[in-house]
């Protein structure tokens, strides 16, 4: 029995689809709240006035180094004394320190040697006082909490909307899924056909072969279709995002599980490219919109017959 095609966009299709996404985009940038970065604005101005004020000008911060790594907003501030910010997992390395609040309480020198390490790259713009050795004026002090809980603050907003417009729009692709008549169901490792969902039927984040999908849809007609659902906020960010991830593993999907058994697609919003579709569709990657579910509805749908 011929199988329905999975739908393949012409250049101008992609364009006007990738130009409503983008619209999409500018929308929900532009009217997101200010009240998430303010609120964690406020929050880590605390945690900052406490580490420069509290060490007497962070003169003291390597003698009371235990109290300030073990509190998990004023590490967050310690590592934000480095320009570049000194990440969680980089510090690990470079001081040879586990983080956990116990393992540093047990080991003062451990935790002197994470604060050690982070002074190293100290941002002598905004201490300068540190480096000639004196007091820092009320003025360059306020100056130095400002600044840097901004940077803490725009960090941890990016990082944030990264990660909820991804899984907002997981959700959004489970629930149109779930209206449309299929039923998810638990989780699980698909190493061969016989671990897929029922026909009707999709699960999230499992892996599939040797790669992990967003979603995995068992369709009508027997074959699988693993989904991810890629959010891009630059045409640079979406070739990374589309054809560097979603279409390798596409490609890889294919040589394990067969082309003739497996639909691998994407649900895209943001920035995207015309040219990079077109790549990404050629790679045997389908393309479905998070602002035209339909369309991947109606793919579904072609599968009962």
């Amino acid at each position: 029995m011929a199988h329905s095609p999975a739908p393949r966009w012409s250049q101008d299709q992609l364009a006007e689809h990738a130009a409503m996404a983008v619209r999409d985009f500018r929308d929900v940038r532009m009217h997101e709240p200010l009240e998430q970065y303010l609120e964690t604005f406020d929050q880590y101005r605390t945690a900052v006035e406490n580490l420069i004020e509290g060490t007497v000008d962070l003169s003291r911060l390597s003698d009371e180094a235990v109290e300030y790594v073990t509190d998990p907003h004023l590490l967050t501030a310690v590592r934000y004394l480095a320009s570049p910010a000194v990440s969680e997992d980089d510090l690990k390395i470079l001081a040879e320190a586990v983080l956990s609040p116990g393992r540093l309480r047990k080991d003062p020198e451990m935790a002197k040697r994470v604060i050690e390490t982070v002074m190293l790259g100290l941002d002598r713009n905004r201490f300068p006082w540190v480096s000639e050795d004196r007091e820092p004026s009320q003025a360059e002090r306020e100056m130095a909490i400002i600044s840097t809980t901004a940077l803490i603050a725009t960090q941890r907003v990016q990082t944030d909307r990264r990660n909820s417009a991804k899984n907002v729009q997981e959700d959004a692709v489970a629930e149109y899924l779930l209206s449309i008549g299929l039923t998810q169901v638990a989780n699980r490792s698909v190493r061969t056909a016989r671990d897929l969902p029922s026909p009707g039927e999709f699960c999230r984040e499992s892996l599939f072969g040797s790669r992990k999908a967003d979603l995995i849809v068992s369709l009508w007609d027997g074959r699988a279709m693993p989904t991810e659902c890629k959010v891009s906020n630059s045409s640079t960010n979406s070739v990374k995002r589309l054809n560097n991830d979603a279409a390798k593993k596409a490609k890889t999907w294919n040589e394990e599980f067969g082309s003739a058994n497996t639909v691998p697609a994407a649900v895209l919003s943001g920035v995207f490219k015309v040219h990079n579709l077109e790549q990404a569709q050629a790679d045997d990657l389908t393309i479905f919109w998070a602002h035209d579910l339909e369309a991947m509805g109606a793919f579904i749908e072609s599968t009962l017959s």
